[in-house]
């Protein structure tokens, strides 16, 4: 007899590790929340097929660009003053179901205000406008590709994946192929967010 199983995948620094759950351990919304609540030093996801998604505190070189990045759109965010800017800690229930936490993220702050309180203060029901990955060493590339694509087929105008290792940034779009741009000094994310560009030399 086959046994339908929720897929709970541990990703660490190294080999990610696969472990599967009987069906009778899906996690509700609310369970899902919990789970979060109670392991608030990881991030954690889960994508729309309902598979759990764990990742260790990232190493210290991802963190320090991770927040130049962060650092670098609030600042803009804060000037502009058309949307709210996100960390990485930050998660979102996107319209297919899955919860995701990109490196960075911005929302127009008519999209942000329509929501409620409750909804604010737990996972969103909002796709960002836009999103920011960051490879670190040991992400596959392909999953991250998969994951933005995943963002713009969910409502996302525009992400960048940040892939360092290859010193090259992906720009993604809908109704169309990503764009590659090869060792950067600066990325403009105009027309969605006029006026902002991601200066590079402190990220790579």
């Amino acid at each position: 007899m086959t046994v339908s199983t929720t897929t709970l995948l541990i990703q660490t620094e190294a080999t990610p590790l696969t472990v599967n759950l009987p069906s009778t351990a899906t996690l509700t919304q609310a369970q899902f929340y919990e789970f979060c609540q109670a392991n608030q030093d990881l991030r954690i996801e889960r994508s729309a097929t309902g598979d759990v998604i764990i990742m260790p505190p990232a190493f210290s070189d991802t963190g320090n660009r991770n927040l130049k990045i962060a650092q670098q759109l609030a600042n803009w965010a804060d000037q502009d003053g058309s949307g709210e800017a996100f960390d990485s800690s930050t998660g979102f229930t996107l319209p297919n179901g899955a919860i995701r936490s990109p490196d960075a993220a911005w929302i127009r702050l008519v999209r942000w205000n329509a929501l409620t309180a409750a909804q604010k203060s737990a996972f969103a029901p909002i796709c960002p406008d836009f999103v920011i990955e960051l490879r670190s060493a040991s992400d596959a590339l392909s999953m991250l590709q998969a994951k933005m694509q995943e963002y713009i087929d969910n409502g996302t105008a525009l992400g960048l994946l940040i892939d360092r290792k290859n010193r090259a940034v992906h720009l993604y779009r809908p109704n169309g192929s990503p764009i590659i741009l090869t060792d950067p000094v600066l990325v403009s994310a105009d027309p969605e967010l006029p006026g902002f560009e991601l200066q590079m030399a402190r990220i790579w």
